[in-house]
């Protein structure tokens, strides 16, 4: 079907897609903006899967300072070119990425840096809770690796709900990315620090704090 010049620069306003991409999404999906944006995401996520072995080495090391320097956040994110790592889209990202760190506290970047000794460790925990709930042992394995998914959601940051956008997680945000800027993206590394962390003082939620920011 023919569609409008009007929906064509609708579609390509949310989405960030190429007028082209755009026409052609909005053709298959009849003019339904909703399945036109689908669409795109689709075929971005699957492109940007076919960039992800390509070497990223530039980019950009961003700082988040929480106010009264109550949290520091450094994150590397890495790009392919010197060009992208100056793009507006890109470090308006790695910003985000950082903001999310200081406010979600992730201990690790991927399920596959949790350390094994910490790994046994909770699912020992889990084991000892699901017995104490006095589920059937031979289910218990079972229940033990649906919880570890959470315990990878709540701790690693791919797969933590990103603060911005909570219905995705932050790899699916990053992949959205390589499919609008074009090029492989990495999150490379982070540190997060907290104001007397691990010292004995008064608790207070630092996290929560940068969170009310956000929604701000």
């Amino acid at each position: 079907m023919a569609v409008s010049a009007a929906a064509v620069k609708e579609l390509r306003e949310k989405t960030g897609a190429g007028m082209l991409d755009c026409k052609k999404a909005l053709e298959e999906a009849n003019g339904d903006l909703t399945k036109a944006s689908e669409i795109l995401r689709e075929k971005g996520l699957a492109a940007a899967a076919k960039k992800s072995d390509r070497i990223a080495t530039e980019g950009m090391i961003e700082s988040y300072i929480h106010a009264g320097g109550k949290i520091g956040v450094l994150v590397e994110v890495n790009s392919e070119t010197d060009f992208v790592a100056k793009n507006d889209t890109f470090k308006t990202f790695v910003r985000d990425v950082a903001l999310h760190i200081a406010a979600s506290n992730p201990k690790y970047l991927r399920r596959d840096e949790v350390p094994q000794d910490a790994l046994d460790k909770e699912r020992e925990i889990l084991t000892n809770q699901a017995l104490n709930e006095g589920k059937p042992e031979k289910i218990v394995e079972k229940i033990v690796e649906g919880r570890l998914a959470k315990f990878y959601e709540e701790y690693c940051l791919l797969e933590q709900p990103f603060i911005k956008d909570p219905d995705k997680t932050v790899e699916e945000v990053l992949k959205e990315k390589i499919a609008t800027i074009g090029e492989n993206l990495s999150i490379r590394r982070f540190v997060r620090y907290e104001l007397g962390e691990g010292l004995e003082k008064k608790q207070e939620n630092f996290a929560e704090e940068v969170m009310s920011q956000v929604k701000l």
